[in-house]
């Protein structure tokens, strides 16, 4: 079953998403395992958007489904319990409205045990400052789809560090135009590809198993 939920997601089959959701549901399949599933079909996507078989449109109609497949077992995600891995604050920075790649992550590290503070889009620099005194996140993750935004990263990261704040706190970088060269030359600890990406990377710096 799970392989048609992967295939409906890459498909974009929205009823037939919905319906094995469901039915995974019913089964007493873990949320978490069917979140896995949804973004292996995600990372489908992700692909078929850089080979030119997707475009912008299905990018965006693929980020919806996901979010409605999320809403559909988010009771089961709480009923998790509290965060286990510590707090992740989550932003797209300033320059960049896109928030595709961001919702993903945020829904993906809070099934994995985070505590995620989303700060939404065009996030400026004074935000991630903010909300790294008030949350004091061991994580945090800054999403960019633009090249031009890279030096806006890079400035927020250096204000971070110029702050006091960046001890303790690993910085991850992600998103379509991003690399490890990116991750070096903006000052990050680790550029994850996938969401699931994020996920590795932070418990791999935090020490978790």
């Amino acid at each position: 079953m799970s392989q048609t939920l992967i295939n409906a997601m890459a498909d974009l089959e929205e009823s037939v998403l919905v319906k094995e959701v469901k039915a995974l549901k019913d089964a007493g399949v873990p949320a978490l395992e069917i979140i896995q599933k949804l973004q292996e079909g995600m990372n489908i996507v992700g692909k078929r958007y850089e080979e030119k078989e997707y475009y912008l449109s299905e990018l965006i109609m693929s980020a919806e489904i996901f979010k409605e497949a999320a809403a559909l077992i988010g009771g089961d995600l709480e009923a998790g319990g509290a965060p286990t891995h510590g707090t992740m604050v989550m932003g797209t920075i300033y320059g960049d409205i896109h928030d595709i790649g961001k919702n993903i992550v945020t829904t993906v590290m809070s099934c994995n045990g985070f505590k995620v503070i989303d700060l939404g889009v065009d996030v400026p620099t004074a935000k991630y400052l903010e909300a790294i005194k008030e949350h004091k996140p061991q994580v945090v993750g800054i999403s960019c789809l633009l090249t031009t935004a890279f030096d806006g990263m890079k400035e927020c990261i250096s204000a971070i560090e110029a702050a006091g704040l960046r001890s303790g706190v690993k910085i991850l970088i992600g998103g379509g135009p991003c690399d490890q060269t990116t991750a070096n030359y903006v000052g990050a600890d680790a550029y994850c590809k996938t969401a699931q990406d994020s996920v590795e990377y932070s418990k791999k710096l935090l020490g978790i198993s």
